[in-house]
């Protein structure tokens, strides 16, 4: 799947592999990559600098640690975060319920 199919989705994918774990950003990519069963394939130059927008918003805090001798900036979520996400997902829960009416294989006859 093209990162242009995900438009106005990604940040709330990013906040929702974020939930519950601190991650670097490569590790980021694999989770997508994992539980999307291989569809989410993102580059690099998709997710880091959506991660960066979501730590200017306040959503996501980074931090550098060393690990195996390299540098990595990890991602965790913040309070906020949190809640944008909780946002994310009812809005999400709407808008599928509403396209799902359309789209969703019944016909409704008048």
């Amino acid at each position: 799947m093209k990162a242009h199919s995900l438009h106005g989705h990604l940040d709330a994918l990013l906040l929702a592999v974020l939930e519950g774990e601190t991650l670097h950003g490569y590790a980021v990519i694999e989770a997508l990559k994992a539980r999307s069963g291989g569809t989410l394939d993102l580059p690099t130059g998709t997710i880091y600098p959506a991660l960066r927008r979501l730590e200017r918003a306040g959503y996501v805090e980074s931090e550098w640690s060393t690990v195996n001798g390299r540098d990595r900036r990890t991602y965790r979520l913040t309070d906020a975060g949190r809640r944008a996400l909780a946002g994310e997902r009812a809005g999400w829960a709407e808008l599928s319920s509403t396209i799902g009416r359309f789209l969703g294989g019944q016909t409704r006859h008048t």
